[in-house]
């Protein structure tokens, strides 16, 4: 039976658009160039969909749009990328490249919870993109523009439905995407490797630096050992704990998606601590160590002080990145706490998603979320500060009602439980990453929850089937911390069993890349993807526009729940450099102090994948993400381009000394693009390599 394809156009909802902002605006780029676009603001008359288009010039127009899809949909998210600037800045990039922009909310009245039918998140995107092309041929004339959806992460949900049950665009560029299996199984399998390798992820990545060990395990107990094992074959990539390693510990949207879960499966937050099968009935367990259970009573209590500012608000309405559009829904203590007259002893207390629950007073039975616990030493006592939480009472409200002598409770049971829930969630057999909780006759060896939540929660109300209406490249991230990067391969399998081949398909797998779409998320230990997400725009469009074929997909193997690629740079395909760093030839090198050592970085460029264009060096090791790093990279390199049989490349080298003895990580960036030019703002394509120096 042929698949149902929607058609937009014939859809009754969409059938009376209006404007009620058309007008001209310029944009100006990070090197000064200035864009004049017409600004236009509308929606669907009888529906709650809203969108925004920016038009380039008629003489810089090329026939085509990309329209962004946000990871989760707003009210007003059709404004998102308007404030947006430097390389970030998606409008720029669409107006210099001959492009229309379009977004919209995607018909959301709700950053999350009810919000109607998923289904309308890419059937109201079909609309947006059909009206557009009907302004884009009342400005421009000519013929029907080609139109290509991207986003990512969540976005990237929404992207692969519309390319596989609508005809509204031509091409897609879906990046960092999960799997019909994802939801919540990746977050909270993250979240649990934070709670029980806490003690150790300096260890891990210092293992796998250069100069390590080279085993991950070496100084993990056996309990740290053993998650660690299971994390990696479950797809994490050992390298990105070093995140964690930098003080960053991050529970991404878990405390969005906890709610959910819970009113979907109430039954598993009391069956974990109680039925055999599940780590909660297991006394040995880490679960039952980190279990936190305490009453307490209050000092005192201290109301949240004035609201954000307008820069504040104005920071918080334009979160519609990959790894930071969530947290719109989350409500924030700030200055607000409780005291407490007693707080629960221990010197290594699990304080993530803690529940503070009033138990007695005006606030009975209501719940906020612990931000942190901060001891009194003189009293015994201590203060709780509240947290971002979802789906939890009124912050003012709450507290307002809290006296002194209240008792509340602490309790953190279900945010363990649902950090296993991953475990009892195995999917079918294609799920290789869940091989190691069946049976071998392929049966579950742990009990199990009765649905695979996650083909629910994609926010699309269909999984993925593989059925592309178009061309598809997808750009997915090596060192992800928040999306398997095998979630991509089992993508590209989808595509080859509904459509027979790959011929319209592309997956570029991304080195020393994250989760992040912000260029503000680099730093000496990651690169971002974003110039790479530029370049398959332009490559998309030059694949419909053109014929032209695109690069090929990146040649690697999944070993269990990880993504090995071609170690040879030069048969790797994709369009990412291979980079490698020596110091007086070694990866890693022992100096005398004030004595001067070769720092050489070669790198090596995938077939038609362009020029070496910059080759950087930085010797301050600062792994400061998310938060702006300014100097990267401060010592350019003198790019020497290469090309033997075919292959081309380029190395750079430098002389450098460190005067004081210690260890030093130096590391190097590579960028590549297209052309060659290094002036390009957008579609620089980067990657690093890393060296340890001991100075003795």
């Amino acid at each position: 039976m042929a698949k149902e394809i929607y058609h937009a156009l014939s859809d009754p909802r969409y059938q009376e658009p209006f404007v009620d902002v058309e007008e001209m605006r310029s944009r100006v780029l990070l090197d000064g160039t200035e864009l004049a676009y017409r600004y236009v603001h509308g929606g669907f008359t009888g529906t709650n969909v809203k969108f925004s288009f920016c038009f380039p010039r008629r003489d810089a127009y090329k026939g085509r749009f990309f329209q962004y899809l946000s990871p989760f949909p707003g009210p007003d998210e059709e404004l998102a990328s308007l404030n947006k600037s430097g390389a970030d800045d998606m409008i720029g990039f669409s107006l210099l490249n001959g492009a229309y922009f379009v977004e919209s909310n995607m018909g959301s009245v709700a950053m999350f919870g009810p919000n109607g039918d998923d289904t309308d998140r890419w059937k109201s995107s079909a609309a947006v993109a059909e009206y557009s092309r009907k302004m884009a041929l009342e400005i421009y004339g000519g013929s029907r523009p080609v139109g290509i959806v991207f986003g990512g992460s969540g976005g990237g949900y929404k992207t692969m439905a519309c390319m596989e049950n609508t005809d509204a665009w031509e091409g897609a560029v879906p990046f960092v995407i999960g799997s019909p299996a994802s939801l919540p199984n990746t977050i909270t399998m993250h979240a649990q490797g934070q709670r029980v390798l806490r003690n150790c992820f300096a260890k891990i990545v210092d293992n796998l630096e250069p100069g390590g060990s080279g085993n991950m395990y070496d100084g993990l107990n056996e309990m740290e050992a053993a998650m660690l094992k299971e994390l990696t074959d479950m797809g994490f990539p050992p390298m990105a704990w070093y995140l964690e390693a930098s003080g960053k510990i991050d529970d991404g949207a878990l405390p969005v998606l906890s709610p959910g879960v819970k009113r979907a499966d109430p039954g598993f937050f009391e069956e974990f601590w109680t039925i055999p099968g599940y780590a909660g009935a297991d006394p040995d367990s880490s679960a039952v160590k980190d279990r936190l259970q305490f009453r307490g009573i209050v000092k005192r209590v201290h109301l949240p002080g004035k609201p954000e500012s307008a820069d504040e608000e104005r920071e918080i309405e334009s979160r519609n990145g990959v790894d930071d559009a969530w947290k719109k829904m989350l409500t924030d203590g700030k200055d607000a706490w409780i005291e407490l007259e007693t707080l629960p002893e221990g010197d290594d207390l699990y304080l993530k998603g803690v529940n503070i629950t009033f138990e007695t007073g005006d606030a009975k039975g209501m719940t906020l979320l612990l931000g942190d616990m901060k001891r009194d030493a003189s009293t015994g006592g201590g203060f709780l500060t509240i947290g971002m939480c979802f789906g939890m009472s009124d912050l003012n409200e709450a507290l307002s009602r809290v006296k002194p002598g209240d008792e509340l409770s602490l309790d953190n049971s279900d945010y363990i439980a649902i950090q296993h829930y991953y475990r009892h969630q195995v999917p079918d057999a294609s799920f290789h990453a869940w091989d190691q909780f069946r049976k071998e006759d392929g049966t579950p060896a742990l009990p199990q929850r009765p649905n695979v939540m996650g083909y629910r929660l994609n926010g699309t109300g269909r999984p993925q089937d593989g059925q592309i209406q178009g061309k598809v490249i997808v750009i997915q991230s090596l060192m992800d911390e928040s999306t398997c990067p095998w979630c991509g391969d089992w993508y590209r399998n989808k595509v080859i069993e509904a459509k027979g081949n790959e011929d319209d398909f592309r997956l570029y797998y991304m080195q020393r890349c994250m989760h992040n779409n912000s260029n503000d998320s680099a730093n000496n230990m990651v690169v971002n993807y974003m110039g790479a997400l530029y370049q398959a725009l332009l490559d998309m469009a030059d694949w419909l526009q053109l014929g032209k074929e695109p690069l090929k997909t990146t040649t690697y193997e999944r070993r269990g729940g990880q993504i090995v690629e071609e170690a040879d740079a030069s048969r790797r395909n994709g369009m990412q450099a291979g980079v490698v760093l020596t110091a007086n030839g070694q990866k890693c090198a022992h100096v005398r102090a004030g004595g001067e050592f070769v720092l050489r970085t070669e790198a090596t460029l995938p077939e038609n994948a362009g020029e070496i264009t910059k080759i950087a060096f930085d010797f301050r090791d600062r792994w400061g993400f998310p938060e702006k790093l300014k100097g990267l990279f401060p010592v350019q390199g003198k790019v020497v381009r290469t090309e033997k049989d075919g292959v081309k490349g380029a190395y750079a080298e430098i002389i450098y000394r460190f005067d004081e003895p210690g260890t030093y990580f130096v590391s190097t960036r590579v960028s590549s693009q297209r052309e060659g030019n290094k002036d390009e703002i957008f579609t620089q394509v980067r990657n690093l390599d890393r060296v340890r120096i001991i100075v003795e």
